[in-house]
């Protein structure tokens, strides 16, 4: 009779088995699912504009660069002057911010066009020229700031008789991407481009640049 009696210690002892047994196929049931879940983030990661946006910069100490200290680069379309790319992924590995620095000659001018995903803030380092922005117009000279708005139209052009330096500053990166493509570095011969390429350009960008036709 005592033989067919479970003492209490045999019931805890087949319980905690039981629980073990129990555990040991849940975590196999969520192992399985892991290889699935990485597919589904690894798909969702191509919306448009997410290769650009999602390179990560290394970790950063921070720059200290002097006046002409930069990616310095040259546009190949015919009037625009040279740029320096001063501060973003690639220089100085900053995760968001853009940071560089242009002069316009005389008679030259920054089309009109509209940034979706980044404000902008334009300071004039010197010279003189007039920008529109949204639907007014606006003389600037020395000194003056200009701060855009994403899905604000901007332009600007020199009337002065001195190169109109500007730095400009992004929220967010991706246009710097595009002065890349329509530029080489400096010393590189500089080839005209192409209407055709300077349309294949503004496609792959339009994710965060658009130009007029809206």
């Amino acid at each position: 009779m005592q033989d067919s009696i479970r003492r209490p210690e045999a019931v805890i002892h087949l319980h905690l088995k039981e629980r073990r047994v129990q555990f040991r196929f849940v975590l196999r049931a969520i192992a399985s699912t892991l290889p699935i879940v990485g597919l589904a983030t690894c798909a969702g990661s191509h919306a448009p504009g997410a290769s650009a946006m999602d390179k990560t910069a290394a970790p950063s100490q921070g720059l200290v660069l002097q006046a002409g200290e930069g990616e310095r680069r040259v546009r190949r379309n015919a009037g625009k002057g040279p740029f320096i790319i001063k501060v973003d992924r690639q220089n100085g590995g900053s995760p968001d911010l853009v940071m560089g620095y242009e002069e316009l000659v005389p008679g030259a001018e920054i089309q009109l066009h509209r940034h979706l995903v980044a404000d902008e803030i334009l300071f004039v380092h010197r010279g003189s020229g007039v920008v529109s922005l949204g639907e007014r117009e606006s003389r600037v000279s020395t000194g003056a700031t200009v701060y855009i708005p994403r899905n604000v139209s901007i332009s600007a052009r020199n009337t002065g008789s001195e190169p109109l330096g500007i730095a400009f500053i992004f929220s967010k990166p991706g246009f710097e991407e595009m002065m890349r493509d329509n530029s080489v570095l400096e010393g590189q011969p500089v080839t005209p481009i192409s209407a055709e390429e300077r349309e294949r350009i503004r496609q792959k960008h339009r994710w965060h640049t658009v130009f007029p036709p809206w």
